[in-house]
């Protein structure tokens, strides 16, 4: 990777363009320019150069932000379940299946069913006769 110096041109839903000083254009990922919107956005508005990291092993040329840091994790990670929510949880949804009637559909399919017939009504509306 090399650096080189280049201004944002657009901003758009799957990242960036960035005119290199050279008149080369090269383009930012979406996920980079989610992680340093700030940046991106007041090199837009402003038309000043940044200090990027060009990778040009691909078939087109991509740019980032240098990592100048290392942020280390202080904090544990958190638990990506809870046992006892989890308990919880089922028994109340065991319970709610006694709220259902035996001789109809479940909640569930009803309400599809009903949005269903809505739907066919909206269609019916907006066809032309």
């Amino acid at each position: 990777m090399t650096e080189v110096r280049g201004t944002v041109i657009n901003i758009h839903y799957h990242g960036a363009t960035v005119r290199l000083e050279d008149g080369t254009l090269a383009a930012v990922s979406g996920a980079e320019l989610a992680e340093n919107r700030p940046a991106y956005v007041a090199s837009l508005q402003r038309r000043t150069p940044l200090t990027l990291a060009l990778d040009g092993r691909g078939r087109h040329p991509l740019v980032a932000l240098p990592r100048t840091f290392h942020v280390e994790a202080t904090e544990p990670a958190l638990p990506l379940s809870d046992q006892a929510f989890e308990a919880r949880m089922d028994e109340y949804l065991k319970s709610t299946h006694e709220w259902a009637p035996p001789d109809r559909p479940p909640p569930a399919e009803r309400h599809f069913i009903r949005k269903k017939r809505r739907a066919r009504i909206f269609e019916a509306r907006n066809t032309s006769t």
